[in-house]
């Protein structure tokens, strides 16, 4: 560990506190439909797109119609995407001739980009036309992120509402986050990514002749060699920066190339990195404030932000330490040298080096995004567990757009109610009481995930014929790739130890559904219990109130999460990552 890598770290974390306050205060203004500077550019486009679709701006929605407008629009543009990439051979913007996506590929891809997971089971740049990356992922970026962050405005409302029932209109929430928040900052984005050498263009891929061929050497069944030089390389071209800016922002993680961020063409240079971290955290940390807004507890949210802040600052401060400190089993290899800037650099690229990936790491697992400048299967034991354990809570640590707050919303509630029984009197939430029906739906949300994680899990890790076969590692390690899979597809972050060859027709299928069943199984829970919360009429604090605006609260909260997270996943940990750096360390033997 170096004072460079201390200080990129403390720099991140004071740029990420700077601007939760302005970006939270324009998430309020942009929902509560308060005059912003976008009005006049804006207005006349949502005013007539509302007259074309039928949608009355004026009214107000309940949480079972607002939870189905969600699923509704949900399932349409997933069939859309679908019909595309299995179209794709016969429509334009498809220099490079690429065929059908298939059915299982297509299905898992259509699920994963609607439910702003992004797991690409696939490589891009040879699988996806121009047409389908622009059109259809793209957009969905678009899409999926705009809806998760209405469903979080809904749940706000719902917390700061009095007796009304309501939690607005999905419709109008749903524009107003393409047009006064996603649109013009990936306008603005773009152009900057493509100012540092990102690419945008319709081109087809280059053919560059190489300055130094090599020989390829291969088998046949017979057992004779042969050898072929390779003289050019592929270069992919397209449309490249207006996928990469919504794909931070949105926080949806799919990049246009297979190696993500860790591409030049995608990450070029430092700045593109450091903006890229701020963007994938911006919407999520403004949301606290937003939170604390429109409840009318500042101070609150920034409770919530603290116990976020705490637990990122938790995860980045592992996975550094972990990386810096390498492979005990290989210290000739990882001496600081000239060469070498010390520590564990498998799977990293070196102009960003241990302490950039270790943040990149912990910020895209710690939200829903999955986009990745290194790659964690080639992490230690205990820095690869980080990025998977970020998941594993629930994706709360600040978490995706929308999706991190109102899944720590629930367990805000989980907190209280504990904080209740603890004093023995009736749980309140900002001046709302706390019922069964409440800790219910807050329970669905918590266990729905985890139970489809674990039972996929275990399916897949004693089944040789479809899943274990996938493995290209045995032992913990494999164990730790399937785990993975299903932890970044029911977690929607689309992340991956690429150990795994999840392009299978059971992979696909099941990842596939797990990110839909993470994605809605939560949302419509959520939304009942805000819908609940909504029809709640405010009581005055009492003196048995738990207050959740103090530093014992955010406390609290954090230890909650923790212990949810132990509780449910301790056991599959101790066979993978925990007992791999056992291994490690030579600690024990098999």
């Amino acid at each position: 560990m170096t004072s460079n890598g201390w200080l990129q770290i403390v720099l991140y974390l004071v740029a990420l506190l700077a601007i939760t306050p302005p970006v939270g205060r324009y998430l309020t203004l942009a929902f509560a439909r308060e005059r912003t500077a976008l009005d006049r550019a804006v207005g006349p486009a949502e005013r007539l797109l509302y007259r074309v679709t039928g949608v009355d701006e004026s009214r107000e929605m309940t949480w079972r119609e607002y939870a189905a407008c969600v699923l509704v629009f949900s399932a349409v543009s997933m069939l859309l995407l679908y019909a595309l990439m299995r179209l794709q051979q016969w429509l334009p913007f498809n220099p490079q001739r690429l065929g059908a996506v298939a059915p299982a590929l297509a299905f898992n891809t259509a699920a994963s980009f609607t439910t702003n997971t992004n797991w690409q089971a696939y490589v891009p740049e040879s699988t996806m036309s121009h047409l389908t990356q622009m059109a259809g992922l793209t957009v969905h970026n678009f899409v999926s992120s705009a809806a998760g962050l209405a469903v979080a405005i809904a749940v706000i409302r719902g917390i700061a509402a009095s007796g009304d029932g309501t939690l607005g209109n999905f419709w109008v929430d749903l524009t107003r986050a393409w047009t006064r928040i996603l649109l013009p900052v990936c306008l603005l984005g773009a152009l900057v990514l493509v100012s540092q050498g990102v690419v945008q263009n319709l081109r087809a891929h280059d053919t560059v002749p190489l300055l130094d061929p090599f020989t390829v050497t291969t088998t046949d069944e017979g057992g004779r060699s042969t050898g072929t030089v390779v003289r050019d390389q592929i270069v992919a071209q397209g449309p490249v920066a207006s996928q990469e800016i919504i794909k931070v922002f949105g926080t949806n993680g799919g990049g246009f190339f297979n190696a993500n961020s860790a591409h030049p063409f995608e990450n070029p240079t430092p700045l593109t990195n450091f903006l890229q971290l701020i963007l994938i955290l911006a919407i999520p940390a403004g949301l606290t404030w937003t939170l604390g807004d429109m409840a009318g507890s500042r101070r609150h949210g920034w409770a919530v932000w603290a116990a976020m802040a705490v637990l990122l600052a938790a995860g980045i401060t592992t996975a550094y330490w972990a990386e810096a400190s390498g492979n005990p089993l290989l210290p000739a290899d990882q001496q600081a040298s000239s060469l070498q800037p010390g520590g564990n650099m498998e799977g990293k690229e070196v102009r960003f080096g241990v302490a950039g990936s270790a943040v990149f790491a912990a910020v895209t697992t710690a939200a829903s995004c999955g986009a990745v400048n290194s790659m964690h299967d080639s992490y230690t034991p205990l820095g690869g567990m980080v990025p998977l354990v970020n998941i594993l809570l629930g994706e709360v640590v600040f978490g995706g757009v929308g999706a991190g707050l109102y899944g720590m919303v629930v367990f805000v509630v989980l907190t209280v109610f504990i904080a209740g029984l603890m004093v023995g009197r009736t749980p309140e939430y900002l001046g709302k009481k706390i019922e069964a029906f409440d800790v219910q739906m807050a329970m669905i949300a918590i266990l729905v995930v985890p139970l489809t994680i674990l039972v996929l899990t275990g399916i897949s890790a004693v089944a040789p014929e479809f899943g274990t076969s996938s493995l290209l590692n045995a032992g913990p390690h494999g164990l730790s790739e399937i785990l993975y899979a299903y932890t970044s597809g029911a977690g929607n972050n689309g992340s991956a130890f690429a150990g795994l060859s999840a392009n299978t027709p059971w992979y696909n299928t099941t990842i596939g559904v797990a990110t839909l069943i993470g994605r809605f199984l939560i949302i419509v829970p959520v939304l009942a219990l805000a819908g609940h919360l909504a029809r709640k009429p405010r009581v005055p604090p009492s003196p048995g109130t738990f207050p959740v605006t103090t530093p014992l609260f955010a406390g609290l909260l954090v230890s909650v999460v923790l212990i949810v997270g132990a509780l449910t996943f301790f056991p599959a940990l101790s066979l993978g990552p925990i007992v791999e750096h056992l291994l490690m360390r030579q600690l024990v033997t098999f």
